[in-house]
């Protein structure tokens, strides 16, 4: 059974950082790209980050570009978003996803206020 448990959320001041990650496991993780998306309050959910399955090519919305980075680590079977320079506009629930699987973990909330 696949399993995604995202953790590192909280409340930060604009500016500040965050690192968030995701335990897999129920599937050979090392084999799969990996993907973060977040889900504002009354918006659509939305791809932020996307990490292929070695970690050698990543790729980013525009709004998060220069400041979040996507890694893994394939022995820990965890993917990771390192968030720099956090907006208030990036306060959302985020989750960690495997696109060839359609499980969803319960999220990690982010708010950036001051």
């Amino acid at each position: 059974q696949v399993q995604l448990v995202e953790s590192g959320g909280g409340l930060v001041q604009p500016g500040g950082s965050l690192r968030l990650s995701c335990a897999a496991s129920g599937f050979t993780f090392r084999i799969y790209a990996m993907r973060w998306y977040r889900q504002a309050p009354a918006k659509e959910r939305e791809l932020v980050a996307h990490i292929s399955s070695p970690g050698t090519n990543t790729d980013y919305a525009e709004s998060v570009k220069g400041r979040f980075t996507i890694s893994r680590d394939n022995v820990k079977n965890t993917v990771y978003l390192q968030m720099n320079n956090l907006k208030p506009e990036d306060t959302a629930v985020y989750y960690c996803n495997c696109p060839n699987y359609g499980a969803w973990g319960q999220g990690t909330l982010v708010t950036v206020s001051s």
